[in-house]
């Protein structure tokens, strides 16, 4: 049995010049505010660039992003010394002041106030990114609700219904 030998340029830590080797890969889900429908088909490519730009500005290695009219998915390989809540913060900021001047809706855009991080290994990667690129046919058989929810079950994060949407009306009827 032969053992392939993989050698990989570290991610360098910049304040210490010191080296390490990670893989730490997140699939980052987050929502428009309201989930309302306000990505375009017409500007996907461009929002995808500008966030593109984000993280390759934050060092940080994209695999895949995809988004629907009400959501985007990005996976990412991450540095361990980048903050994840921080990296979030940075793309959903700039992101939105980006389509508010671009005048890309009628009012002020803005994503949902939280958003969901899944860590996977390297060996899923290939699949993860499948997922992502295939949302518009992912999204033909359930809704966005039903995906993010099952992420949630899937890996065993506790929520509570009251704070995973933006309103009430979002919470199930009680029958």
């Amino acid at each position: 049995m032969t053992t392939e030998v993989r050698h990989s340029k570290p991610w360098r830590n910049t304040r210490t010049h010191g080296k390490y080797y990670t893989q730490l890969y997140v699939h980052i889900v987050f929502s428009v505010k309201g989930r309302h429908a306000l990505i375009p088909e017409c500007h996907k490519a461009e929002l995808h660039k500008y966030i593109t730009g984000i993280l390759t500005n934050k060092k940080q290695k994209l695999i895949q992003i995809n988004s629907m009219p009400d959501h985007i998915h990005i996976l990412v390989g991450m540095t361990p010394d980048t903050a994840l809540s921080g990296l979030v913060k940075d793309i959903k900021v700039n992101s939105t002041r980006f389509i508010n001047q671009k005048r890309w809706t009628a009012g002020q855009f803005a994503w949902q106030a939280g958003f969901g991080a899944f860590s996977y290994s390297h060996s899923q990667i290939p699949k993860v990114a499948a997922y992502i690129e295939n949302q518009e046919r992912h999204h033909s058989r359930r809704t966005f609700r039903e995906e993010y929810l099952a992420f949630l079950e899937h890996f065993g994060v506790a929520y509570d219904m009251k704070y995973v949407f933006d309103s009430v009306a979002d919470l199930p009827s009680e029958e």
